[in-house]
């Protein structure tokens, strides 16, 4: 029996035997993109990187990601997939797509992986860090990529509120109203941390999912707690009030950055 798809572009029925699946760990500076899902007119990270697979395959090519970044989010490791009829080997592709590309995306490994992975379902893990500059005076050298706070920041403070986030937990306070129907507001936490390194402080947060701007309404209300505009107490009544949108204000997109998508084994093994 032949295997058969929809390609969703096209509308055709596209042979699987004829086709295979490459997967892309992917770095990209999100300033002057309006998030990583393609919209119409609007310059995104899914409308470049479908550009550049069309300059070197020549293929109308969709691609899926693991974690739909918002609208000047960055990413170190967002991974990506998509079908190819194409017998070009990885290097190749990100020689290639690397040459199609703007200079604020890069892809920094490829795979051939096999038909069954999924990036978004089997991804066991997300990992996003958030960057304060918490300096009097503004950095040049790290604007767009870090949001600057000048008032103290008790660091201790705001770990101790880190740690009711550990575990699973619904979430609802944590995100933002975007119109689209949430199923679950339930997410698992494996990690929420606050380090601070000279003027740089590092929120880190590891989860099995986020909600729409969960950690930047998570990070808008850790720094409230470090410059003394809301206790712990209080940070604890927002998690248990369980309504939408009740944290923040939502910490700017610049500092953010999805830093790895983690799975049960290696992707180079994925096949």
């Amino acid at each position: 029996m032949v295997s058969t798809a929809i390609d969703l572009q096209t509308k055709k029925v596209v042979n699987l035997a004829t086709t295979s699946k490459i997967i892309l760990i992917m770095e990209y500076d999100g300033t002057n993109y309006h998030g990583f899902q393609l919209q119409a007119s609007l310059p995104t990270i899914q409308g470049a990187t479908e550009k550049a697979l069309w300059e070197l395959t020549r293929e109308r090519t969709r691609v899926m990601t693991a974690s739909r970044t918002d609208a000047g989010v960055h990413a170190k490791g967002q991974v990506v997939s998509f079908r190819t009829k194409s017998p070009l080997p990885p290097q190749t592709f990100i020689n290639g797509l690397n040459y199609y590309l703007p200079r604020d995306i890069a892809v920094k490994a490829a795979h051939r992986v096999r038909d069954s992975f999924n990036v978004r379902r089997h991804a066991l893990s997300r990992e996003y860090s958030y960057y304060i500059l918490n300096s009097l005076t503004r950095s040049p050298m790290r604007e767009g990529f870090c949001y600057r706070i000048a008032g103290h920041l008790d660091i201790d403070s705001m770990n101790r509120a880190c740690q009711a986030l550990i575990g699973e937990h619904d979430f609802a306070s944590f995100a933002s109203s975007t119109g689209v129907r949430i199923k679950s507001t339930v997410r698992r936490v494996y990690r929420a941390k606050m380090e601070k390194d000279g003027e740089l402080v590092v929120f880190n947060i590891v989860a099995n999912s986020f909600l729409p701007h969960q950690v930047r309404n998570t990070v808008g209300s850790l720094i409230r707690i470090g410059l003394g505009k809301m206790s712990v107490d209080e940070f604890h009544r927002i998690i248990e009030a369980k309504k939408i949108g009740l944290a923040g204000p939502a910490a700017p997109a610049c500092g953010l950055r999805l830093m790895q998508v983690n799975y049960p084994h290696p992707l180079e093994e994925e096949i």
